[in-house]
């Protein structure tokens, strides 16, 4: 490694776990990550700052005022412009040797190949299971890691999906599949408290490098329920569905 990387990711190279080889296994990663709002910020913020060699973001919104509470990326002066670039803009000046792109669009079923391909982990930072089921049908058919968060107000989970080997999203959230087929894009927001979301969407990011290095235990076979309310972290245990229509084909 070079000096100025050395320098740069110095204190995670003293983690006993981590070193050199991790460090080149985060650099020729590629993730993409479907989401650059809440869940978002954190999320490419610190991969980005981890060392991930390339980061694909993709969102069709805009950064608005309401946004600020817990979009961390973006100031007042962002209002009006797209989050996907804007994005790439402000993680480039984080970390100039990571490549970064953005793209302003609506992940749906025909753009889904374009959008996610080429990426060893998908993470998904949305805010509704349309798009989700999407993602998912994508990670399971080609066979990619996909992080699964999301939150509403105090609350948030999280699980990761191996596709062949723990449940899919289709499995955990069958009751929202019809919902999605036949929902509007007009609802009412999502109450989102921002240290809520920082807190999700760090642990995505955290399952995302550990995935790439290899390192520890994944949060896979489980859903994760955080409670800011009363301050705790409960788990899950979930099944794959064996008559599932998307995974239990495989």
């Amino acid at each position: 490694m070079r000096k100025k990387e050395l320098e740069r990711y110095s204190r995670q190279l003293h983690i006993p776990e981590w070193g050199e080889a991790q460090q080149k296994k985060l650099h020729t990663s590629r993730v993409t990550v479907v989401g650059a709002g809440g869940l978002g910020s954190p999320v490419l913020s610190y991969l980005t700052a981890a060392g991930v060699g390339h980061l694909h973001i993709v969102d069709n919104d805009s950064v608005s005022l309401s946004n600020l509470n817990r979009q961390v990326l973006y100031t007042e002066q962002d209002i009006g412009s797209d989050k996907a670039k804007r994005a790439a803009e402000k993680l480039s000046s984080l970390n100039s040797e990571v490549n970064i792109s953005g793209k302003t669009a609506k992940l749906n079923a025909e753009n889904a190949k374009t959008l996610l391909a080429d990426s060893d982990v998908l993470v998904d930072c949305l805010d509704n299971y349309a798009a989700r089921f999407i993602m998912n049908k994508f990670a399971v058919f080609h066979q990619v890691p996909l992080i699964h968060a999301g939150i509403h107000g105090f609350n948030g989970q999280l699980t990761t999906i191996l596709p062949g080997t723990t449940p899919c999203l289709q499995c955990i959230f069958a009751g929202f599949q019809e919902e999605s087929r036949g929902g509007s894009d007009q609802k009412p927001p999502t109450p989102a408290l921002g240290a809520v979301v920082g807190i999700i969407g760090g642990l995505q990011a955290l399952e995302a490098i550990k995935i790439i290095t290899g390192i520890g235990e994944l949060f896979t076979h489980r859903l994760l329920i955080f409670d800011g309310i009363n301050g705790t972290f409960d788990e899950m245990e979930i099944k794959r569905d064996e008559n599932c229509e998307i995974c239990g084909r495989e």
